[in-house]
C-alpha cells in the first residue's frame, strides 16, 4: 500500500505545482491587462494562449450585466483554484496518509 500512496503524494504534490503556476499565469495576465500590452509581443501571446482556455468559459458563464463592466473572470478562476488546492490537493494528502 505504500507504492499507492507514495504515487497520490506524488499527484498531488504535481497538481499543487500546477495549480499555483496557472495562478500566476491569470495573475500577470490581468495586471498586463491594465497597461494595454502590444498583442504581436510573444509574452503576451503565450499569457493570452495559456490563460484563454481556462478564462473564456468563465466569461461565457457569467450574465451579460457582468460583463459589460470589469473583467472578473480572473477573480472567480482565483477562487476555483483556492478551492482545488485546499479540498482536492489537501484531500489526496489525507488519502495517502490513511493508506500508509
Amino acid at each position: 500500500m505504500f507504492a499507492i500512496s507514495n504515487f497520490l503524494v506524488a499527484i498531488a504534490r504535481v497538481l499543487e505545482i500546477l495549480l499555483t503556476i496557472v495562478y500566476w499565469l491569470i495573475l500577470i495576465r490581468a495586471l498586463i491587462n491594465w497597461v494595454n500590452p502590444d498583442p504581436y509581443n510573444p509574452i503576451v501571446q503565450f499569457l493570452y494562449k495559456t490563460t484563454e482556455p481556462i478564462l473564456y468559459p468563465i466569461r461565457k458563464m457569467l450574465p451579460f450585466t457582468v460583463r459589460i463592466g470589469v473583467d472578473i473572470s480572473p477573480i472567480i478562476a482565483f477562487l476555483g483554484i483556492i478551492f482545488l488546492k485546499s479540498f482536492l490537493v489537501r484531500t489526496l494528502y489525507d488519502l495517502s496518509i490513511k493508506l500508509q
